[in-house]
């Protein structure tokens, strides 16, 4: 995994983690890459400083690096929050899922789940369109 400090076109400023670099020039490419504030897709990758850890410690120290931390922070809790309760959950079926909306086999509606790596990586070969619903740090503590 690899995490990059990344710009949209109205300077923007977030990070996002990609399995390596090839996925995010992939995922860019195909426009799901896109900025949590305005929702631009012309995203690139910023300056950033690398990550450092700490001796002994067992976690990696990593810098919010963004003056708007907290606000986007919030901003992806609110969003979170929203699909949680507008769409269904469907569970390990999610690709699935996906897949019959995509192909309209089935209605289109707001769901969410879990995924593989390798029914993520099918979907996107497969050209359906979704997005990671995030997870923030306090909720994998």
């Amino acid at each position: 995994m690899i995490q990059y400090s990344l710009v949209c076109d109205s300077h923007h400023q977030f990070d996002a983690w990609f399995r390596n670099a090839e996925a995010f020039d992939a995922q860019a490419e195909q426009g799901v890459v896109t900025c949590p504030v305005c929702n631009s897709i012309k995203v690139g990758k910023a300056l950033m400083a690398p990550a450092v850890s700490r001796a002994n410690s067992g976690k990696v120290a990593l810098s919010a690096g963004h003056p708007q931390h907290a606000q986007i922070r919030e901003m992806l809790r609110a969003m979170r929050t929203k699909v949680m309760a507008e769409a269904d959950y469907v569970g390990d079926r999610f690709a699935e899922e996906a897949r019959k909306i995509h192909f309209n086999e089935a209605g289109p509606r707001g769901i969410y789940g879990e995924a593989t790596r390798e029914e993520v990586a099918g979907l996107l070969d497969d050209g359906v369109e979704f997005l990671p619903l995030p997870r923030l740090p306090e909720e994998t503590n």
